[in-house]
């Protein structure tokens, strides 16, 4: 009997607006989360766009008045996940997954050679009910991946998913073998910097155009299982 093939590309997936859209929950959760944490209403909201979560709190702390201590950002941090389980019914509803989302997760899934992680700026947690709403979290190693709350800058979660993806499949996943598909500058950037290959997904606010200004070469309109899986080939 033969031993099974070990995976030899890991693929890293942004989540926000590339593989679902919350469509305005997110948003009222942290209105929710904020004035449950703080005391004080969400008055302005950092820019979010394909930044960590710790970045994003901290920010938001700082332009509503409140110094963003690690105790201000832990109390923040745990508002907004008891936020996304009280309302994952809610966001179920309002929210959805991306067209093409599932479909491509299930194929990259069935592909012996592929192994599929997180790279997301949301708190892990919060990333796992979002996917786990949407039907997602089945395709992808949720502890082969990094997350918000594992560094505020977004190039370094790309060594941490690497480095837990190495530990969980004992293949070494170097940056000749690694893939970050996400759909903001930042994340083109972000796996950029981190000498990995980018795959730019045009379905969030930023432009085929931006993504290509970012430094993406690979840049697709949506998520179609057949151009992922040629592009990753």
């Amino acid at each position: 009997m033969s031993a099974p093939q070990l995976p030899s590309l890991l693929v890293l997936w942004d989540v926000d607006h590339t593989l679902i859209e919350t469509r305005g929950v997110g948003r009222a959760i942290y209105d929710r989360a904020f004035s449950e944490a703080t005391g004080k209403p969400l008055v302005q909201l950092a820019v979010i766009s394909g930044r960590t979560e710790l970045d994003i709190m901290s920010e938001s702390l700082r332009l509503n008045g409140v110094e963003p201590t690690e105790d201000a950002v832990d109390r923040l941090a745990n508002a907004l996940v008891d936020c996304y389980r009280a309302m994952a019914d809610h966001l179920a509803t309002a929210g959805r997954a991306l067209p093409g989302a599932q479909q491509t997760l299930a194929a990259l899934a069935a592909d012996a050679r592929v192994h599929q992680g997180v790279l997301t700026g949301n708190l892990r947690e919060v990333a796992r009910i979002k996917l786990k709403v949407f039907g997602l979290d089945t395709y992808l190693d949720l502890e082969a991946s990094a997350y918000g709350d594992d560094d505020a800058h977004r190039p370094r979660l790309v060594r941490t998913a690497q480095r837990r993806a190495t530990d969980r499949t004992g293949v070494a996943f170097d940056n000749s073998r690694t893939v970050l598909i996400g759909d903001t500058p930042n994340d083109v950037r972000a796996a950029l910097t981190a000498g990995v290959r980018a795959i730019a997904v045009a379905t969030g606010k930023s432009t085929e155009a931006d993504l290509r200004a970012s430094g993406a070469i690979d840049v697709i309109p949506a998520l179609n299982p057949d151009v992922v899986a040629r592009l990753l080939a």
